[in-house]
């Protein structure tokens, strides 16, 4: 892949946050603002985007089989990638090593993923069901053992998490639309695919919203932060492909994985980090801004392997 052609297309999409960094910081919002729209994102945004992919792809046996396999391959590499870091934080039981050993792992890689991926493969729409799969993965490991580790509480670690929360809930709906072969009205499919199409530029207003009340200061001081980023944005994704490399599946799928696993840190981890004031709240922030910033070079950069 052209490095100019990903460094234009990461820069666009961070460039969406410039007005919410502005809006706060003239004061014209006030970061109050920040959490209802972050629910709007969650509960509405979010499951459009993902009835939005599923109706991007016509169901087909081989596809079928194929998001299979992406699925077990992604659930499996960010278990293993969590438990790997969890062994190495072992003795360590501040907020700031639990956000550390998430972070690196739980990327955003549906409001950041989704349209970078449109963008690099226009041609393959089956990236696209692909994924729609990794997501489906990655909050399931997110709101069971991710939470478990950021909150501390092991009811997390239940059934009942799996399936009651927002990503999964919608795929009662995206699934049997995507089996049956049914394809949404222009009218509606109209409906979906705007809200679905605006998930990307809100969740870098947000972000920018964020960067604005932050304390730089602390955000550039801390080592963790650091550290979690670069194992987000240079380490995790490496070992993605060169554990895809020497696996005998599709080229896009090989691909697609790369540039999900590029993706900066995911803002479900700092949702979780606020469910019960784990003290973790400022370290996922602050990972989750430093991530998002830095990206913009390593995701042109380490896409030139692809």
């Amino acid at each position: 892949m052209e490095f100019g052609t990903v460094a234009i297309n990461v820069a666009l999409m961070l460039a969406y946050a410039v007005p919410g960094f502005v809006f706060v910081k003239t004061k014209f919002l006030k970061p109050d603002a920040i959490s209802p729209l972050a629910k709007i994102l969650l509960y509405f945004c979010q499951p459009c985007l993902s009835i939005y992919s599923f109706q991007k792809v016509v169901y087909s046996y081989e596809l079928f089989i194929n998001m299979l396999i992406f699925a077990a391959f992604s659930f499996a590499f960010q278990l293993f990638a969590i438990l790997l870091l969890k062994l190495i934080f072992l003795k360590k039981d501040e907020a700031k090593y639990r956000i550390a050993t998430v972070a690196p792992v739980l990327g955003n890689v549906g409001f950041f993923g989704i349209p970078l991926i449109e963008a690099l493969l226009p041609e393959n729409p089956e990236a696209v069901a692909y994924t729609a799969t990794f997501i489906i993965a990655l909050n399931v490991t997110a709101w069971t053992l991710g939470a478990y580790i950021i909150t501390g509480d092991k009811s997390y670690i239940r059934p009942k998490k799996i399936l009651l929360n927002p990503p999964v809930l919608t795929l009662f709906i995206s699934l049997p639309l995507f089996f049956t072969k049914t394809v949404l009205p222009d009218v509606l499919f109209n409906f979906i695919e705007i809200p679905a199409k605006f998930t990307t530029p809100l969740c870098m207003i947000i972000l920018g919203m964020r960067f604005a009340s932050a304390d730089l200061k602390k955000m550039f001081s801390e080592p963790t932060v650091y550290i979690s980023t670069a194992i987000k944005l240079i380490i995790f994704p490496l070992a993605a492909f060169l554990i895809t490399h020497w696996i005998p599946i599709d080229y896009v799928m090989k691909v697609t994985v790369f540039i999900l696993c590029c993706c900066p840190s995911a803002s479900v981890i700092l949702s979780l980090s606020e469910i019960k004031d784990s003290g973790g709240q400022i370290y996922a922030a602050n990972t989750i801004l430093m991530s998002t910033v830095f990206c913009a070079v390593t995701i042109p950069l380490l896409l030139l392997l692809a």
